[in-house]
């Protein structure tokens, strides 16, 4: 089965910046919608951002719109999440999800929705304030 994983997680204090990674073989490759998600200890997942790497669709939440950006590099089978402004309360286990075709539009926000089949093992952020 694939493999994704996701890399980048870490600490820092409030305003700080982090860049978070997923890689997978043949993640950019084709029709694939990439989602990332988190979930805090005691909340429920949370869709923050969604990728159709055919495309130019993105999709966002709107907790981290103006501050998050999704973005892709094909050549390394890679998604990414730059996370700019962060505040403590984006402080969550982030996940990267694959599912192989298109992305619902917001839907793909939406685990349940979007039906993502391929899940990665999760990083940590922690914001300081």
């Amino acid at each position: 089965p694939l493999k994704v994983v996701e890399s980048g997680g870490g600490s820092v204090p409030a305003g700080g910046s982090l860049r978070l990674s997923c890689a997978a073989s043949g993640l950019t490759a084709g029709t694939n919608c990439v989602g990332w998600f988190r979930q805090a200890p005691g909340k429920e997942r949370e869709g923050v951002a969604s990728i159709y790497t055919a495309g130019t669709s993105k999709y966002y939440a709107d907790s981290v719109k103006g501050r998050f950006t999704i973005s892709q590099d094909s050549a390394k089978d890679t998604v990414y999440l730059q996370m700019n402004s962060l505040k403590p309360e984006d402080t969550a286990t982030y996940y990267c999800a694959l599912d192989e075709g298109a992305c619902w539009g917001s839907g793909s926000l939406e685990a349940a929705k979007q039906g993502y089949s391929y899940w990665g093992q999760g990083t940590q952020v922690t914001v300081s304030s």
